[in-house]
């Protein structure tokens, strides 16, 4: 283990770095580091405040890299030291890219390596990091989006080590049904495309426009490869977020360096929020996050789906945008994504999974448990977290229409779900 300590504006971090097995249930020789990073302010580092473990979005996330204690960090850090870890595979925690999958060197190796980064392997990281980084204190945890998929998968394994759990946009439905997941997302992708079209009217023959041109004509992203239609539509995945809807006006806003030529900065652009670079275990373990027992494979369950919704073809007009879902063609466009492709197959192939949740274990939970169920949500069905919260023991729901999934940006969110538990009895000690 390795510690490095230094100061940020408003507060003092300390980093960790554990080597740990790359196969918890059977280790062998292989081994896989995580990284920590501790943050808390800086006047009281003296004191021994609790721990607040901060479960990152995904599948595919690492911590938060903060420029200043802002919105749920400064909330939190008003009560506890924050850390912030990089789930395995993501971030300083043995990122997993192209070139690991590549020196693996077949299908079976990459699909083997890739099944061992999932929230059964992550849970079990950080009770590593808690026992021997920080002497088996229990701490609490706030999970977001993914993040609440990890804390039931820690409720299930580990719940002795919990003080309380706070989740923010999901919980997810239980028993996992990858299908079931998509089966009512879609609906809502389209909702928010609706309400996108209503609101920016002029950007829908713009969007027709780059589509239809797209559709004629061979166009090149800054690393070579072709911007297709469908690749265009993935930039639909930000509009489940607060300003993600207008981040998508202004792109299309500059669209067009003239009638017929897409600007050189919209390619930049697209590029970058297409390119899969920066978090390719997002896209490729998207479906096998649902992977529970024997609960069967996954099958590319999004991609079937798609099938039943016309609104989403390439040649519908207007054009929808897609959401958080992962599709096989991205494994043959996407250059970061292709060393990926034998080893997913696989995955999405896979009959059975390591087991993720204990249902009888959930229901008989006695940690505090404060989630909030964003209504609107585009990524984590309301109604699938609703359903699950009720087989939970200990559990409290707040529902609200106020936020999107990013609702835990600011304080208010996180403050919200403090009290709840703290009016229930507060945490366990």
């Amino acid at each position: 283990m390795t510690v490095t300590e230094y100061a940020l504006p408003g507060a003092w971090i300390r980093e960790h770095r554990v080597t740990v097995p790359l196969v918890w249930e059977a280790p062998d020789e292989r081994r896989v580091e995580v990284f920590v990073r501790e943050v808390g302010d800086p006047a009281r580092r003296s004191e021994d405040l609790p721990l607040l473990l901060f479960l990152q979005g995904g599948p595919g996330g690492h911590g938060p890299r903060p420029l200043d204690t802002s919105g749920w960090l400064g909330e939190a850090l008003a009560h506890y030291r924050v850390m912030l870890l990089d789930q395995r595979g993501t971030g300083r925690s043995s990122p997993v890219d192209g070139a690991v999958m590549t020196e693996l060197g077949s299908a079976e190796r990459g699909a083997d390596h890739l099944s061992h980064f999932r929230a059964d392997a992550i849970v079990a990281d950080a009770e590593h990091v808690r026992k021997t980084v920080y002497g088996g204190r229990r701490w609490a945890t706030l999970g977001q989006s993914y993040g609440g998929f990890l804390t039931l998968t820690y409720l299930s394994r580990a719940p002795e080590a919990l003080t309380a759990c706070y989740v923010t946009g999901g919980l997810p439905g239980l028993p996992p049904d990858a299908g079931e997941v998509y089966r009512r997302t879609y609906p809502r992708v389209a909702r928010k495309n609706r309400a996108f079209q209503r609101r920016y009217p002029q950007d829908v023959a713009r969007t027709a426009a780059v589509a239809d041109l797209l559709a004629e004509r061979d166009v090149r992203l800054p690393d070579g490869d072709r911007l297709t239609v469908r690749r265009f539509q993935m930039l639909g995945v930000d509009l489940g977020m607060k300003p993600g809807a207008q981040r998508l006006h202004w792109l299309l806003d500059e669209a067009f360096a003239a009638p017929g030529r897409l600007s050189d900065a919209f390619l930049a652009r697209v590029w970058t929020r297409t390119c899969a670079a920066e978090n390719p275990l997002f896209w490729m373990m998207q479906e096998s996050i649902y992977g529970h027992v024997d609960n069967g494979p996954t099958g590319w369950a999004a991609q079937r789906e798609r099938a039943r919704h016309p609104e989403f073809a390439e040649d519908a007009r207007p054009l929808f945008f897609t959401g958080e879902m992962a599709y096989p063609w991205m494994t043959e466009e996407i250059r970061a994504l292709r060393p990926f492709r034998p080893a997913v197959e696989l995955l999405a192939a896979r009959e059975r999974w390591s087991p993720l949740y204990d249902l009888d274990r959930l229901a008989a939970n006695e940690v505090p448990l404060a989630a909030a169920v964003y209504h609107d949500d585009m990524y984590v069905d309301a109604g699938l977290q609703l359903a699950t919260a009720d087989l939970l023991g200990n559990a409290q729901v707040w529902v609200t229409n106020e936020y999107e999934h990013d609702g835990i940006a600011g304080g208010r969110v996180l403050s919200r779900l403090l009290d709840m538990v703290r009016d229930e009895g507060g945490e366990r000690r």
